[in-house]
């Protein structure tokens, strides 16, 4: 069998994006059970309510689904169990010192397969107001409509 290669997304959190300011993004080896990485490579997981924390020096990755697998047995792992998430030593003592900020946390961005390897993007990031989110609404629905009578313009132009 060949060595895999390149990026293979499982699973992204767009509502992430939508509901925080993304300060800075890390990628994460995680530890997983040989019944979890069978699931995630049929692409099966949801990090909708996912969330990391920092707990005795460790990263840990909170309600992340992956199910389970099909043809497990009862060696099968538990669909939301807590997961332990692979940083280094100085990036886990940076964001400790960031998350005790008011209103920063750690939410992973997507789950994907990286040269065969199980990896998360965790964000250190900010909640966004109500007012904040209409904005970028607001802003994303104006680039749009902009590239829309960009793109119609060019298509009279050529006509």
């Amino acid at each position: 069998m060949a060595k895999e290669t390149g990026r293979k997304l499982i699973a992204q959190n767009k509502k992430a994006r939508h509901d925080y300011h993304i300060l800075d993004t890390y990628e994460c080896g995680l530890v997983l059970t040989g019944t979890e990485v069978k699931s995630l490579r049929q692409g099966r997981a949801s990090l909708v309510d996912g969330f990391a924390q920092l707990d005795g020096g460790e990263a840990w990755l909170h309600n992340v689904h992956i199910p389970e697998y099909s043809q497990g047995t009862w060696t099968n792992h538990s669909a939301r169990r807590k997961r332990k998430m692979l940083l280094h030593r100085a990036e886990i003592d940076k964001l400790l010192v960031k998350t005790q900020e008011t209103g920063h946390t750690l939410v992973p961005l997507a789950l994907y397969f990286k040269d065969g390897r199980a990896k998360v993007e965790i964000a250190l990031a900010k909640g966004k107001k109500e007012f904040d989110k209409r904005q970028t609404l607001r802003e994303k629905q104006d680039r749009r409509e902009a590239d829309r009578a960009i793109s119609a313009a060019r298509r009279r132009q050529r006509a």
